[in-house]
């Protein structure tokens, strides 16, 4: 997988890029993560990338020239006939890992970061994306969205954790939430492992897990299992 991303201010992201997993899957050859300054593909002289909008609105917006320009270059240079171009908004929809499942099935994907207001809307118009939104807030660009996009496609990819049955047992890869994990030492504060863990009982751990993770989901996210009925009634419906 090659994964762009294109941004104004690329010190947010290098830092992170190398780093725990996402170092290592690029010491790995399983992914290549390549960080695009806009401002090396603005048209100025200045190398803005930005400007007041049109009709008196407060802020600043990120021209479309330099965006275009990059976007377009890097699908030549790379000779990338199948890109995934991502938009980083809080107006997107909402992030899920059923869509970081999705994505980490690609070959090529972008993301383009926003900033300040946002990208003038031309766009969006011209290029299709999908815009991905991380939570109902607002922050100062798409950096740190796009991060927290890339490390959860990245920890899907074969290869790039040890065991990726553990990423199979994650929160939400089930549409519910995991259940709770102890480890060493056994006893600490008072406070005792389940003795089921350490019963040797693979069958009686993997009820028990279960068990588990039905209750702090039914107590922390109902609207999980909730969903999973309507869609199962949904289904069962068209049949």
């Amino acid at each position: 997988m090659k994964i762009h991303v294109i941004t104004a201010f690329p010190d947010l992201l290098r830092g992170s890029l190398d780093e725990s997993i996402i170092k290592r899957s690029q010491e790995k050859q399983l992914v290549e993560i390549i960080v695009h300054n806009l401002r090396d593909y603005s048209e100025d002289k200045h190398k803005r990338v930005d400007d007041y909008p049109y009709g008196g609105s407060p802020g600043m917006i990120l021209k479309p020239e330099p965006i275009f320009n990059c976007i377009e270059s890097v699908i030549e240079k790379y000779q990338i006939s199948d890109p995934c171009l991502i938009f980083m908004t809080p107006q997107g929809q909402q992030y899920t890992q059923a869509k970081a499942i999705e994505l980490s099935q690609k070959d090529n994907l972008f993301f383009l970061c926003g900033h300040y207001k946002g990208v003038d809307e031309r766009v969006r118009e011209y290029w299709e994306m999908d815009e991905i939104s991380i939570g109902d807030y607002v922050l100062t660009g798409g950096e740190l969205p796009a991060l927290v996009v890339i490390d959860s496609v990245i920890r899907l990819i074969p290869g790039v954790i040890s065991d990726i049955n553990s990423a199979k047992t994650d929160s939400f890869y089930q549409n519910k939430l995991d259940c709770p994990y102890y480890t060493r030492p056994e006893i600490y504060r008072e406070l005792k492992v389940p003795d089921v863990l350490l019963s040797g009982h693979h069958a009686e751990i993997k009820k028990w897990q279960e068990q588990k993770a039905m209750e702090r989901t039914l107590a922390v996210r109902k609207d999980l299992i909730e969903s999973d009925q309507n869609i199962e009634k949904n289904d069962n419906k068209n049949k």
